[in-house]
Protein backbone atom coordinates (compact mmCIF):
# COMPACT_ATOMS: atom_id res chain seq x y z
CA UNK A 1 0.00 0.00 0.00
CA UNK A 2 1.28 3.50 -1.16
CA UNK A 3 2.10 6.02 1.56
CA UNK A 4 -0.39 8.21 0.19
CA UNK A 5 -3.18 6.71 2.07
CA UNK A 6 -5.00 6.76 5.64
CA UNK A 7 -6.29 4.34 7.82
CA UNK A 8 -10.14 5.15 9.68
CA UNK A 9 -9.85 5.11 13.25
CA UNK A 10 -13.32 5.83 13.99
CA UNK A 11 -16.05 5.06 10.95
CA UNK A 12 -18.47 7.13 12.52
CA UNK A 13 -22.73 6.23 12.21
CA UNK A 14 -22.59 5.72 8.28
CA UNK A 15 -19.31 7.15 6.14
CA UNK A 16 -18.79 6.42 2.58
CA UNK A 17 -16.92 7.32 -0.12
CA UNK A 18 -18.58 9.75 -2.72
CA UNK A 19 -18.22 11.65 -5.82
CA UNK A 20 -20.46 12.98 -8.50
CA UNK A 21 -21.82 9.59 -9.21
CA UNK A 22 -22.23 7.16 -12.07
CA UNK A 23 -25.48 8.79 -14.38
CA UNK A 24 -26.86 7.26 -17.31
CA UNK A 25 -27.02 3.61 -16.52
CA UNK A 26 -30.47 3.53 -14.98
CA UNK A 27 -31.49 1.27 -18.09
CA UNK A 28 -28.89 -1.43 -16.84
CA UNK A 29 -30.10 -1.05 -13.25
CA UNK A 30 -27.69 1.07 -11.77
CA UNK A 31 -28.48 4.11 -9.40
CA UNK A 32 -26.54 6.84 -10.05
CA UNK A 33 -25.19 7.36 -6.25
CA UNK A 34 -23.09 10.80 -5.44
CA UNK A 35 -22.77 12.89 -2.63
CA UNK A 36 -26.25 13.50 -1.72
CA UNK A 37 -25.13 17.35 -0.45
CA UNK A 38 -23.10 17.99 -4.04
CA UNK A 39 -22.73 22.01 -3.43
CA UNK A 40 -21.14 20.85 -0.39
CA UNK A 41 -18.88 18.06 -1.80
CA UNK A 42 -17.33 20.71 -4.84
CA UNK A 43 -16.75 23.03 -2.05
CA UNK A 44 -14.41 20.60 -0.62
CA UNK A 45 -12.71 19.43 -3.41
CA UNK A 46 -11.90 23.42 -4.14
CA UNK A 47 -10.49 24.13 -0.96
CA UNK A 48 -8.31 20.87 -1.22
CA UNK A 49 -6.96 21.79 -4.32
CA UNK A 50 -9.24 18.99 -6.29
CA UNK A 51 -11.22 18.97 -9.22
CA UNK A 52 -14.84 18.35 -8.29
CA UNK A 53 -14.96 15.65 -9.98
CA UNK A 54 -12.30 14.31 -7.42
CA UNK A 55 -13.71 11.64 -4.50
CA UNK A 56 -14.66 13.06 -0.92
CA UNK A 57 -16.04 11.04 2.23
CA UNK A 58 -19.33 11.89 3.05
CA UNK A 59 -20.00 11.61 7.07
CA UNK A 60 -23.86 11.08 8.48
CA UNK A 61 -24.33 13.39 11.73
CA UNK A 62 -21.50 11.53 13.79
CA UNK A 63 -18.33 12.40 12.02
CA UNK A 64 -15.36 10.24 11.59
CA UNK A 65 -11.24 9.83 12.52
CA UNK A 66 -8.58 9.15 10.62
CA UNK A 67 -4.97 8.48 10.86
CA UNK A 68 -2.97 9.79 7.65
CA UNK A 69 -0.14 8.25 6.46
CA UNK A 70 1.89 11.03 4.79
CA UNK A 71 1.42 14.65 5.23
CA UNK A 72 -1.77 16.31 3.43
CA UNK A 73 -4.15 18.75 2.90
CA UNK A 74 -7.69 18.31 4.38
CA UNK A 75 -11.34 20.64 4.08
CA UNK A 76 -14.09 20.07 6.04
CA UNK A 77 -17.67 21.44 4.89
CA UNK A 78 -21.31 20.58 4.77
CA UNK A 79 -22.75 20.03 8.02
CA UNK A 80 -20.57 21.99 10.69
CA UNK A 81 -18.84 20.37 13.07
CA UNK A 82 -15.84 20.56 15.04
CA UNK A 83 -12.51 19.65 13.38
CA UNK A 84 -9.30 18.67 15.26
CA UNK A 85 -5.85 17.44 14.25
CA UNK A 86 -4.18 15.20 17.30
CA UNK A 87 -7.06 16.54 19.57
CA UNK A 88 -5.95 20.23 18.87
CA UNK A 89 -8.60 22.60 17.11
CA UNK A 90 -8.70 23.39 13.57
CA UNK A 91 -10.98 25.23 11.22
CA UNK A 92 -14.00 23.99 9.83
CA UNK A 93 -14.47 25.25 5.70
CA UNK A 94 -10.99 25.83 5.37
CA UNK A 95 -7.99 23.99 3.91
CA UNK A 96 -6.38 22.06 6.93
CA UNK A 97 -2.61 20.55 6.87
CA UNK A 98 -2.29 17.54 8.23
CA UNK A 99 1.27 16.20 9.17
CA UNK A 100 2.38 12.56 8.57
CA UNK A 101 0.94 10.24 11.62
CA UNK A 102 -1.64 12.67 12.86
CA UNK A 103 -5.22 12.05 13.30
CA UNK A 104 -7.48 14.15 11.64
CA UNK A 105 -11.38 14.09 13.51
CA UNK A 106 -14.72 15.72 12.37
CA UNK A 107 -16.27 15.93 14.90
CA UNK A 108 -20.35 15.45 15.47
CA UNK A 109 -22.47 17.55 13.16
CA UNK A 110 -23.65 20.87 15.24
CA UNK A 111 -26.79 21.03 12.73
CA UNK A 112 -27.76 19.36 9.27
CA UNK A 113 -26.75 15.46 8.82
CA UNK A 114 -23.66 15.07 6.21
CA UNK A 115 -20.07 16.67 6.24
CA UNK A 116 -17.79 16.39 3.51
CA UNK A 117 -14.03 15.85 3.87
CA UNK A 118 -11.79 16.33 0.79
CA UNK A 119 -8.32 15.11 0.62
CA UNK A 120 -5.46 16.94 -1.65
CA UNK A 121 -5.11 14.34 -4.55
CA UNK A 122 -8.46 12.71 -3.84
CA UNK A 123 -9.19 9.34 -2.51
CA UNK A 124 -7.89 6.72 -5.18
CA UNK A 125 -10.25 3.75 -4.65
CA UNK A 126 -10.98 1.59 -7.82
CA UNK A 127 -13.69 3.06 -9.88
CA UNK A 128 -16.83 1.11 -10.83
CA UNK A 129 -18.54 2.20 -14.17
CA UNK A 130 -16.32 5.17 -14.14
CA UNK A 131 -17.38 6.62 -10.52
CA UNK A 132 -15.92 5.99 -7.14
CA UNK A 133 -19.50 6.70 -5.59
CA UNK A 134 -20.25 3.36 -2.94
CA UNK A 135 -23.98 2.83 -3.68
CA UNK A 136 -25.59 1.93 -0.76
CA UNK A 137 -28.56 -0.11 -2.84
CA UNK A 138 -26.55 -2.04 -5.73
CA UNK A 139 -23.38 -2.63 -3.85
CA UNK A 140 -21.56 -0.70 -6.28
CA UNK A 141 -18.32 0.91 -5.55
CA UNK A 142 -15.96 0.74 -2.10
CA UNK A 143 -18.01 -0.27 1.43
CA UNK A 144 -18.70 2.14 4.33
CA UNK A 145 -16.01 2.50 6.06
CA UNK A 146 -14.72 0.49 8.99
CA UNK A 147 -12.64 0.91 11.82
CA UNK A 148 -9.07 -0.56 10.51
CA UNK A 149 -9.64 0.09 7.00
CA UNK A 150 -7.23 1.54 4.59
CA UNK A 151 -8.01 4.21 2.04
CA UNK A 152 -5.72 5.12 -0.78
CA UNK A 153 -5.29 8.68 -1.79
CA UNK A 154 -4.39 10.20 -5.41
CA UNK A 155 -1.59 12.31 -6.27
CA UNK A 156 -2.64 16.06 -5.67
CA UNK A 157 -3.30 18.02 -8.18
CA UNK A 158 -2.58 21.50 -7.50
CA UNK A 159 -2.42 24.06 -4.33
CA UNK A 160 -5.58 24.43 -1.87
CA UNK A 161 -7.28 27.18 -2.36
CA UNK A 162 -7.86 29.84 -0.31
CA UNK A 163 -11.22 31.87 1.40
CA UNK A 164 -12.03 34.76 3.25
CA UNK A 165 -15.37 33.41 3.63
CA UNK A 166 -16.85 30.14 3.04
CA UNK A 167 -21.04 29.84 1.39
CA UNK A 168 -23.09 27.93 4.04
CA UNK A 169 -27.29 27.94 3.89
CA UNK A 170 -27.01 27.36 7.79
CA UNK A 171 -29.40 25.06 9.74
CA UNK A 172 -32.26 23.93 7.77
CA UNK A 173 -35.26 25.37 9.51
CA UNK A 174 -38.14 24.05 6.80
CA UNK A 175 -37.35 22.21 4.03
CA UNK A 176 -39.01 23.71 1.03
CA UNK A 177 -39.49 21.19 -2.05
CA UNK A 178 -40.97 22.57 -5.44
CA UNK A 179 -42.11 19.91 -8.16
CA UNK A 180 -43.32 19.27 -11.33
CA UNK A 181 -46.28 17.43 -10.70
CA UNK A 182 -46.79 13.67 -12.48
CA UNK A 183 -46.12 12.13 -14.30
CA UNK A 184 -48.93 9.83 -11.68
CA UNK A 185 -50.27 12.71 -10.13
CA UNK A 186 -53.45 12.10 -11.64
CA UNK A 187 -53.82 8.58 -9.08
CA UNK A 188 -54.76 10.90 -6.47
CA UNK A 189 -57.70 12.75 -6.03
CA UNK A 190 -58.17 16.79 -5.60
CA UNK A 191 -58.17 17.06 -2.14
CA UNK A 192 -54.97 14.70 -2.17
CA UNK A 193 -53.41 16.71 -4.29
CA UNK A 194 -54.15 20.15 -1.94
CA UNK A 195 -53.11 17.86 1.56
CA UNK A 196 -49.52 17.67 -0.78
CA UNK A 197 -49.23 21.34 -0.74
CA UNK A 198 -51.29 22.41 2.56
CA UNK A 199 -50.57 19.57 4.37
CA UNK A 200 -47.81 20.15 7.72
CA UNK A 201 -44.94 18.02 7.02
CA UNK A 202 -42.13 16.50 8.58
CA UNK A 203 -38.85 14.50 7.81
CA UNK A 204 -39.00 11.18 9.25
CA UNK A 205 -36.31 9.37 10.98
CA UNK A 206 -36.74 6.44 8.30
CA UNK A 207 -35.24 8.20 5.91
CA UNK A 208 -31.46 7.45 3.88
CA UNK A 209 -29.52 7.76 1.33
CA UNK A 210 -32.00 6.21 -0.76
CA UNK A 211 -35.03 8.34 0.10
CA UNK A 212 -36.46 10.63 2.63
CA UNK A 213 -39.50 9.67 4.14
CA UNK A 214 -41.90 12.10 5.42
CA UNK A 215 -44.63 11.84 8.27
CA UNK A 216 -47.88 14.11 8.39
CA UNK A 217 -51.42 13.54 6.83
CA UNK A 218 -51.59 10.73 3.74
CA UNK A 219 -52.69 11.85 0.22
CA UNK A 220 -56.17 10.25 -0.46
CA UNK A 221 -55.85 8.62 -3.68
CA UNK A 222 -58.16 8.18 -6.58
CA UNK A 223 -57.34 5.05 -7.61
CA UNK A 224 -56.87 1.47 -6.32
CA UNK A 225 -54.18 -0.90 -6.61
CA UNK A 226 -50.45 -0.61 -8.08
CA UNK A 227 -49.06 0.43 -11.39
CA UNK A 228 -46.47 -2.03 -13.43
CA UNK A 229 -42.83 -0.95 -12.70
CA UNK A 230 -41.65 2.29 -14.72
CA UNK A 231 -38.96 4.03 -14.29
CA UNK A 232 -38.03 6.42 -11.21
CA UNK A 233 -35.91 9.48 -11.68
CA UNK A 234 -33.95 11.20 -8.89
CA UNK A 235 -36.17 13.77 -7.03
CA UNK A 236 -39.49 11.17 -7.57
CA UNK A 237 -42.01 11.94 -4.93
CA UNK A 238 -43.19 8.28 -4.93
CA UNK A 239 -46.11 7.29 -2.43
CA UNK A 240 -46.57 4.27 -1.01
CA UNK A 241 -49.56 2.51 0.10
CA UNK A 242 -49.80 4.64 3.66
CA UNK A 243 -49.85 7.84 1.31
CA UNK A 244 -46.53 9.45 2.99
CA UNK A 245 -44.28 10.79 -0.15
CA UNK A 246 -41.15 9.81 -0.10
CA UNK A 247 -38.30 11.88 -1.84
CA UNK A 248 -36.09 9.55 -4.09
CA UNK A 249 -32.16 11.10 -3.56
CA UNK A 250 -28.89 9.22 -5.02
CA UNK A 251 -29.31 5.69 -4.28
CA UNK A 252 -32.77 5.14 -4.99
CA UNK A 253 -33.71 2.46 -7.26
CA UNK A 254 -34.21 2.77 -10.79
CA UNK A 255 -37.71 1.36 -11.11
CA UNK A 256 -40.87 1.16 -8.85
CA UNK A 257 -44.51 0.61 -8.90
CA UNK A 258 -45.92 3.05 -6.84
CA UNK A 259 -47.40 6.49 -8.36
CA UNK A 260 -45.11 9.49 -8.42
CA UNK A 261 -46.81 12.44 -7.55
CA UNK A 262 -44.51 14.84 -9.09
CA UNK A 263 -40.89 15.32 -9.30
CA UNK A 264 -38.59 17.46 -7.53
CA UNK A 265 -36.02 19.23 -10.02
CA UNK A 266 -32.28 18.53 -8.68
CA UNK A 267 -31.31 21.76 -8.41
CA UNK A 268 -33.46 21.91 -5.29
CA UNK A 269 -32.56 18.43 -3.83
CA UNK A 270 -29.48 19.80 -1.66
CA UNK A 271 -31.18 20.83 1.50
CA UNK A 272 -32.74 17.39 1.95
CA UNK A 273 -29.27 15.49 2.59
CA UNK A 274 -28.93 18.23 5.51
CA UNK A 275 -32.55 18.12 6.89
CA UNK A 276 -32.57 16.63 10.53
CA UNK A 277 -35.92 14.14 11.70
CA UNK A 278 -38.53 16.87 12.87
CA UNK A 279 -38.02 19.29 10.29
CA UNK A 280 -40.45 20.62 8.73
CA UNK A 281 -41.28 19.94 4.67
CA UNK A 282 -43.51 22.33 2.40
CA UNK A 283 -44.39 21.20 -0.91
CA UNK A 284 -44.39 23.51 -3.38
CA UNK A 285 -46.08 23.25 -6.34
CA UNK A 286 -43.93 24.77 -9.79
CA UNK A 287 -47.18 25.65 -11.86
CA UNK A 288 -45.23 27.20 -14.76
CA UNK A 289 -45.40 25.04 -18.07
CA UNK A 290 -47.56 22.33 -15.81
CA UNK A 291 -50.74 20.16 -16.16
CA UNK A 292 -52.32 18.02 -14.28
CA UNK A 293 -52.25 13.98 -15.63
CA UNK A 294 -50.46 12.00 -18.38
Amino acid sequence: MTDRAFSVVRAGALTTVQDLGRPGHAHLGVPRAGALDAPAHRLANRLAGNPESAATLETTLTGCALRVRTATTVAVTGAPCPVTVDGRPAPWGAPVHVPAGAVLEAGPATHGLRSYLAFAGGIATEPVLGSRAADLLSGLGPDPLTEGAVLPLGDPHGPPATADAVPHPGPVAELLLPFLPGPRDDWFTDAGLRTLVTGRFRVSPAGNRIGLHTEGPPLERARAGELPSEGMPLGALQVPPNGLPVLFLHDHPTTGGYPVIGVVPERFLAPAAQAAPGTPVRFLRIRQGCSRGT
